[in-house]
Parts: C-alpha cells; sequence; structure tokens
C-alpha cells in the first residue's frame, strides 16, 4: 500500500458556514477530509497534514516556502497531494514546479470550486482524483488534477472565477485524464529547466503586476521605485504592446520590467511588431521578456530571481530560461 502524504492550506476545499458571519470560511482540515476520502481509496494510506487554513488570496511566499520545505523532508511519502483555494493554485503550482519540488515524487495540486455547503461540493471528488494521480507510477512531477483533467505545474491557469472545471493549460492542454478511478497520462510532461535551491532568505522583494489598456499612458511605472518597488511584471496588450504615449514611461521605469501579454495564452511576441510600444521596441529598451508566463507567473519567477540577488544580463538569462519552457 503507498502512502500519499496530504497537505491542507485551506480555501474553497475546506470552507463551510460556521453561523458567525455571512458566507463560508475555510474551516475542516486534513484529518477530517483523509477520512472522507478513505472508503474510495482502499488502496491508499492518506497521511494528513494541516500546514494552514487560510483563504487562498492570504497565502504568503513564507507559506509557500514553508509548504516547500514539507514537501522535500518528507522522504516516507511515494506522493504528495496538495490542498489549497483555487484563487491562487497556479501561482502555488507554478512555484512548486519552478523550484524543483517534484524530483522525488509526483507533488498534486487541487481544489474546489464548490465549498462543502453546496449542493454538488466538487472538492471530494478532486481530491480522490488528485490522490490516484499522486499515487499512479506514471505521475511524476509537480501536476494540477482538477475535475478528472490532469495539468502540468507550470502551465496551468484558471479561466474561471465559478465554473467547476475552471483550470486550463492553454496553448498546451491537459497531460491526461482521472476515468473511472484509473489515472491515464499520456502526455507526461519532460523536465524543464528549474531555480537552484534553497532560495536565499529574506523578506520577499515588492513586485508590482501591472496591466495596462485603451490610451493608457502608464504614468504610474516611473514612480514605483520610490513606494520601495524593485522590479515589475507588464502585462502588454496583445502579443506584449503599449500605448505609444506609455513608451517614455515604460523607458524611465528604473527596476527591471518584465513584459508578458494580458491575453492569458501567451507567449509573449519577440520579433513581429516594429512600431512604437511594440514588443520588438520594448524589449530593445531593456525589458526582460515574459515568454509564455502569464502576469501573476512572471511576477512570482521574478520575485524568485531578485531573492538570488541576481541582476543585469544574470537576471534576464535566468528569468527567460523559465519563461521559455
Amino acid at each position: 500500500m503507498k502512502n500519499v502524504l496530504l497537505i491542507t492550506l485551506g480555501g474553497t476545499i475546506s470552507s463551510s458556514a460556521d453561523g458567525s458571519s455571512p458566507g463560508v470560511i475555510p474551516r475542516s482540515g486534513a484529518d477530517e477530509m483523509a477520512g472522507q476520502l478513505a472508503p474510495w481509496l482502499p488502496h491508499v494510506r492518506v497521511v494528513p497534514h494541516e500546514l494552514r487554513l487560510l483563504p487562498s488570496p492570504s497565502l504568503g511566499l513564507a507559506d509557500l516556502f514553508a509548504l516547500l520545505e514539507l514537501i522535500t523532508t518528507s522522504e516516507d511519502a511515494s506522493g504528495i497531494v496538495v490542498s489549497q483555494g483555487t484563487d491562487t493554485l497556479e501561482e502555488t503550482a507554478f512555484f512548486l514546479d519552478v523550484l524543483g519540488a517534484g524530483a522525488r515524487c509526483p507533488v498534486v495540486v487541487t481544489g474546489a470550486m464548490r465549498d462543502r455547503d453546496t449542493p454538488g461540493a466538487d472538492g471530494a471528488a478532486n481530491l480522490v482524483a488528485a490522490v490516484n494521480v499522486a499515487a499512479s507510477p506514471s505521475a511524476r512531477g509537480v501536476l494540477v488534477v482538477f475535475a478528472d483533467r490532469i495539468f502540468a505545474g507550470r502551465t496551468v491557469r484558471k479561466e474561471s472565477a465559478v465554473h467547476a472545471d475552471a483550470f486550463v493549460a492553454s496553448p498546451w492542454g491537459a497531460l491526461g485524464l482521472v476515468r473511472e478511478g484509473e489515472v491515464h497520462l499520456p502526455l507526461c510532461a519532460a523536465g524543464e529547466p528549474t531555480l537552484p535551491v534553497p532560495v536565499p532568505a529574506g523578506e520577499p522583494p515588492a513586485v508590482a503586476l501591472i496591466s495596462t489598456g485603451v490610451d493608457d499612458d502608464l504614468r504610474l511605472l516611473p514612480g514605483l521605485a520610490s513606494f520601495g518597488y524593485v522590479g515589475v511584471a507588464l502585462e502588454g496588450m496583445g502579443g506584449g504592446h503599449v500605448a505609444a504615449r506609455a513608451v517614455s514611461a515604460v523607458a524611465a521605469c528604473e527596476v527591471p520590467v518584465v513584459l508578458c501579454s494580458r491575453a492569458g495564452a501567451g507567449p509573449t511576441l519577440r520579433r513581429t511588431y516594429g512600431y512604437p510600444g511594440g514588443e520588438i521596441d520594448l524589449l530593445a529598451r531593456g525589458l526582460i521578456w515574459g515568454g509564455h508566463l502569464t502576469g501573476v507567473k512572471a511576477r512570482l519567477l521574478l520575485m524568485l530571481c531578485l531573492m538570488h540577488g541576481w541582476s543585469g544580463e544574470e537576471l534576464r538569462t535566468r528569468f527567460e530560461a523559465i519563461a521559455d519552457s
């Protein structure tokens, strides 16, 4: 019988009403979840560990580093499942993937879109599927399991705020699926470049996430450094573009700027559009290419790179190696 470690962080999958306030809040943790799963997983020993009990917007880098340490020191587990809220699930999966958390055994991240009080709550089904994937001999690396689909942790993205099948991995798609309790994983992700670990300790650097739209001059960019920001992930329009009137503000920004696309599915272009504010113009001005990353992932990766103390060409080279994977 395989041991699968279930690490819970809170979120909708742990949420129900407590009568003291409107809405639902994270309440039930790892022990209760593991007990509920037992009838559907007679072939797996689920070992519960409640690490946090938080709504996922409140998870910070300190929590993610604590999760990484627990994963990398859990030598008895043949697979690991992490449950959390879906608001930041894609960032957790990306963080774990780029830091090589799945090198020893598969790490599967999941959650729920419907709380425990809602008809058709999906948490238990997602957990059963995630445990089955974590225990599968075909699984490796960091994966996300949601609504019976299996995604690579590096490419998964939340597409809907309300639907039960909220996650996608455009443009690549799912790697496999879970059907009748069986794991079908014909497209398991190849090994991708990772960042060195451990990441130097310290206060997480302040990196802004800025999006732009029609007639935006991005006048706030040059002032970000005065507020203590040390980096920016800029979500440009289309393939990574800003209005011509915004170019001077982008050029005046004194901190590293990563150029991404706000479209949700990249990659950011490199050599197609040559007009002022196009990606050729912006990259020639020193912006870092965001590759396949969404803005939230680019921000997180830039934070990790800055924690390593990288700057200049080393920062660009290290960042773009991950962004292009």
